[in-house]
C-alpha cells in the first residue's frame, strides 16, 4: 500500500510538472501522461483479469468528463450554433463513423462489423485536448468556431458510445432485428428523458434544502453519477443523460456553483490523467508496433478524408460558413478520452476480435496528439481563424463575467476631497463607477447631481484583478516589541514589490495612508512580496 500511494504521489507532482511543459511545448499534457503510463506498464502480457476493474475505472471518469463537458458549456454563447453543433455530434459522428468503417472493410480486408467497430470507437473528438491548446495559446477564433467545437466535441461521446455498443452487441450475437431498433430507441429516449428529469429535480432540491458547508461538492458527485447510472440500469445512454444534467446544472443559478466549476476542472483533469496513463499501461509495446501501419493508414483517412467529409456535408448547406473555417474545424477532430474508454471496451474477452484494435486505437490517439495537436496554432494562421478580439476562455462557463468586477467602499470625512462634490464632477476613471451610497442608515442610488456628503459611505465598482503572475497576500501581526510600532506606514521597510493594503486593529479594518502609524497588535496585510 506505500508503494501505491508513493506512484499516486509521484504520478500527481509529475502531472504538475508536465502541464508547465506542456504550455511550452504546445501539446496536450494528456499526451505526457501516455507515455508516463507505458513506462509504469511496461511488458509484453496484457493482464486481461484486471480489465474489469479497468474498464470500470476508465467508464466512471468519463462520466465526470462528460458531465464536465455539459456543466462548462455556457449557453448564452452555444446558443448561436446549437444547431450546427447538434448535427455535428449527431450525423457527424454516423458520417464518420460509416466512412472510416467503409475504408477498414474495402482497404484493409477487415470484417464488416469490425470495421464499423474501429470507426465507432474513433468517431467522436476530444474537447480537452483541443481546448488546452487553445487556452495555452490564448488563440481566439472567429465566426463561433470556438463555441461550435465545444459543443460539438463535448456531446458527439454519447452517439459515439450508443455506435460502439451496437457494434459489440453484433459481434456478440446478442442483438438481431427489432432488438437493435429498440436498443436504439431506449439509448435515446431513456437518455434524454432521466436526464432532464434528474437535472430538473436536482435544481428543484437545491432551490428548497440548503446544503451542510462542504458537503455540494460530494452532493454534485452523487449527481453525476446518478445521472448515468440511473438511465443505463433501463437501457438509456448514462453518457448522454450525464451530458444533459451537466449542460442544465451549469446554465442554472444555483448556489456554490462558482465553486463546483474549480472542483470539477481538477476532477475532470485528473480523470484524464488517469485513462491516458491506464491507456499507456494497458499497452503492449510489441502489439503496438504491429499496430502501426494500420493506425496510420486510418488515421491519415480519418483526418483527410472521414471528418472533412462529414463537416463539409452537413454544415456547407446553412451557406454561413466559408471553406477555411470548414476546413480549420475538420482539422482539430482530436481523438482522446473517449476513444480510449470504447476502446478498453473491445478488450472484453466476450468480444470476437480479429484485429487488436486497442493498440490501433493506442497509436491513432498518439499520433492524434502529437501531430495533429501540435499543429493547431499552425493550422488556425494557415485557414485564417485567428481572431485577437475573441477571449476564448468566454467559451466556458467558468463564470469569469459574474466575477470580472469587484466592489469597493470609501467612507467620507469631514477633510475628504470628495464631500460637498456631486458626482458628475468628479474624475473617475472609466473602468470606475459609484454603484450606491449608504447615508444615515438609507440606500441611495446616485445620480450625475447627487452630492456625496460627510459620513457617506460610497460603493464603488471597478473591474476585478486578475493576472497570471504570482501574487500573494499575507498577514504579519505586530508583535509587543516590534521596533516598528508608532512608525508611519510610509517609512514601513518593504521588500521587493510589497504593499501594504490593510490593518486589522481589533476588530476595525484600516485602509492605510502614507502617515498611518502602525501600532501594538495590529495585523499588516501585504500584497505580493516579502517582508
Amino acid at each position: 500500500m506505500n508503494l501505491t500511494l508513493i506512484v499516486i504521489v509521484v504520478i500527481i507532482l509529475t502531472s504538475i510538472a508536465l502541464n508547465k511543459l506542456s504550455s511550452k511545448m504546445g501539446v496536450p499534457v494528456l499526451l505526457l501522461f501516455i507515455i508516463l503510463g507505458i513506462f509504469l506498464g511496461w511488458n509484453d502480457t496484457r493482464m486481461m483479469e484486471q480489465y474489469q476493474v479497468v474498464e470500470t475505472t476508465c467508464s466512471t471518469a468519463l462520466i465526470f468528463i462528460i458531465f464536465y463537458g455539459g456543466f462548462g458549456t455556457k449557453w448564452s454563447t452555444a446558443r448561436p450554433v446549437i444547431r450546427e453543433s447538434a448535427f455535428l455530434a449527431t450525423f457527424g459522428v454516423l458520417v464518420t463513423a460509416a466512412l472510416t468503417g467503409l475504408f477498414c472493410h474495402f482497404a484493409l480486408k477487415w470484417g464488416w462489423i469490425e470495421s464499423m467497430l474501429m470507426g465507432s470507437v474513433v468517431s467522436s473528438t476530444d474537447a480537452a485536448s483541443v481546448f488546452s491548446i487553445l487556452r495555452s495559446h490564448k488563440m481566439g477564433l472567429k465566426n463561433n468556431t470556438a463555441p461550435m467545437l465545444e459543443i460539438e466535441s463535448g456531446s458527439n461521446d454519447p452517439c459515439s458510445y450508443l455506435l460502439t455498443v451496437i457494434m459489440i452487441s453484433l459481434l456478440k450475437n446478442e442483438a438481431v432485428g427489432f432488438a437493435i431498433v429498440w436498443k436504439i430507441f431506449a439509448q435515446l429516449a431513456f437518455g434524454l428523458l432521466l436526464g432532464a428529469l434528474i437535472a430538473q429535480g436536482t435544481v428543484w432540491l437545491l432551490r428548497r434544502v440548503r446544503l451542510p458547508e462542504g458537503f455540494s461538492s460530494l452532493f454534485f458527485v452523487a449527481v453525476a453519477l446518478l445521472s448515468y447510472a440511473l438511465p443505463s440500469m433501463i437501457g438509456g445512454n448514462g453518457y448522454l443523460s450525464a451530458y444533459i444534467v451537466g449542460i442544465i446544472l451549469g446554465n442554472t443559478n444555483l448556489r456554490d456553483r462558482k465553486e463546483m466549476v474549480s472542483f470539477f476542472d481538477g476532477i475532470t483533469s485528473f480523470t484524464q490523467i488517469l485513462i491516458f496513463c491506464l491507456l499507456g499501461v494497458m499497452a503492449i509495446p510489441g502489439n503496438l508496433m504491429k499496430a502501426i501501419v494500420p493506425a496510420l493508414l486510418i488515421f491519415a483517412f480519418l483526418t483527410l478524408i472521414a471528418r472533412p467529409a462529414s463537416i463539409f456535408a452537413i454544415l456547407a448547406p446553412f451557406k454561413r460558413f466559408e471553406a477555411p473555417q470548414m476546413g480549420f474545424i475538420s482539422f482539430v477532430g482530436l481523438r482522446g478520452a473517449a476513444s480510449i474508454v470504447f476502446a478498453i471496451m473491445t478488450l472484453n474477452p466476450d468480444v470476437p476480435l480479429a484485429n487488436d484494435i486497442f493498440s490501433i486505437v493506442f497509436c491513432i490517439v498518439l499520433i492524434s496528439m502529437s501531430l495533429q495537436g501540435s499543429l493547431i496554432p499552425s493550422a488556425a494562421k494557415a485557414f485564417n481563424m485567428i481572431d485577437s478580439s475573441v477571449d476564448v476562455m468566454k467559451t466556458f462557463n467558468d463564470f469569469s463575467e459574474a466575477e470580472s468586477v469587484s466592489f469597493g467602499v470609501l467612507n467620507i470625512k469631514e477633510n475628504d476631497k470628495w464631500k460637498g462634490k456631486v458626482i458628475k464632477d468628479l474624475l473617475l476613471p472609466k473602468d470606475v463607477q459609484i454603484t450606491m451610497i449608504l447615508r444615515e442608515g438609507s440606500k441611495i442610488v446616485p445620480r450625475g447631481n447627487t452630492e456625496i456628503k460627510t459620513g457617506d459611505k460610497v460603493v464603488i465598482c471597478s473591474r476585478a484583478f486578475s493576472n497570471d503572475n504570482d501574487t500573494n497576500l499575507i498577514e504579519h501581526p505586530v508583535s509587543n516589541n516590534s521596533q516598528w510600532i508608532g512608525t508611519a506606514v510610509k517609512d514601513y521597510p518593504y521588500k521587493g514589490d510589497s504593499i501594504l493594503v490593510m490593518i486589522r486593529r481589533g476588530d476595525e479594518h484600516i485602509i492605510p495612508n502614507g502617515n498611518t502609524v502602525i501600532q501594538r497588535g495590529d495585523i499588516l496585510f501585504i500584497l505580493n512580496g516579502e517582508l
